[in-house]
């Protein structure tokens, strides 16, 4: 039986975009309702939080040790751990338009691969995007006419990138050029429609497995190279919102999760869990590192 505890602090509004720092030895996570970013010291239990502006859909960690770039509302800011202050860097839509950027995480090569949404997901505007986003600043649109940019992980091995458009209920995977940052062959990895939930954040462990979060669903699966659901974990929150493998050894799965906050209200958790825990998990396999944003001085 697979063992699950609550780690960090109160639970968030928006639980999204789990990230282990390597260089740290903590976890960072975003509320996005709540418009934070925090980040965990497993060894000691310590939590620290930074307010943020607007709303952080995703965000990665950079070549800078106090840097982190993160995609709020229509653009990428830079967010200063040390000092706390929230500096703009790109507009990658306009602003005003009812879209907020999503899901995102830096490819092999390290460039930031983030997508957009339309804010109330009941409203079932098609109008979010995905972008390319080189160190440079320059900016790339790879797809459009997205609902709900989500499921972005990359398998450098198998020169893969997944992505899922949430309400699609499909998982698609990619040929992905590491060193064009080409996206080629689009075709269909997982059909979520006879799952339970719906597909949402995700990462790729060590042997290549896609680990996906149910949300709606009540579970995260993990799922072969070739498309083959192998693994079902049972959580005690209805609304999973990305997984991500950290700890010393990457063996940790951290598993953020959506509390009062988004456009459909959480049902109750079960067994004393609340909705928007930050939950933890010994699934048994490793994750990988997560490749840096390269910071280039002041850029």
């Amino acid at each position: 039986m697979t063992t699950i505890e609550a780690v960090g602090h109160a639970p968030a509004a928006l639980g999204e975009c789990p990230v282990w720092s390597e260089r740290d030895q903590a976890l960072y996570w975003a509320d996005i309702d709540g418009r934070a970013i925090h980040r965990l010291d497993p060894s000691s239990g310590a939590t620290m939080s930074k307010a943020l502006p607007g709303r952080p859909g995703s965000f990665v960690l950079t070549t800078d040790p106090n840097r982190l770039l993160v995609a709020s509302e229509h653009e990428l800011v830079v967010l200063d751990w040390s000092t706390s202050d929230v500096v703009s860097w790109r507009q990658l839509e306009k602003a005003g338009t009812g879209n907020r950027l999503n899901d995102g995480r830096c490819d092999p090569a390290g460039r930031y691969i983030v997508g957009s949404m339309y804010a109330d997901t009941n409203a079932g505007e098609w109008t979010g995007a995905l972008y390319r986003v080189e160190p440079s600043g320059d900016v790339t649109t790879l797809c459009s006419d997205i609902g709900v940019a989500n499921g972005l992980a990359f398998d450098p091995e198998r020169q893969r990138m997944y992505f899922a458009d949430t309400p699609t209920d499909r998982v698609l995977v990619f040929d992905y050029d590491s060193d064009t940052g080409e996206a080629t062959n689009e075709r269909v990895f997982l059909d979520y429609s006879s799952l339970p939930g719906k597909p949402d954040g995700a990462c790729v462990d060590a042997d290549g497995c896609y680990w996906s979060a149910s949300v709606y669903g009540w579970a995260v699966i993990r799922v072969t190279p070739e498309g083959v659901v192998d693994r079902r974990i049972e959580l005690p929150v209805q609304k999973p919102s990305m997984p991500a493998f950290g700890g010393s050894d990457l063996s940790t799965l951290f598993v953020t999760t959506i509390g009062a906050g988004g456009t459909v209200p959480s049902e109750p958790g079960r067994d004393g869990f609340q909705p928007g825990e930050l939950l933890a998990l010994d699934v048994g396999v490793r994750g990988r590192p997560e490749p840096l944003f390269p910071w280039i001085g002041s850029q």
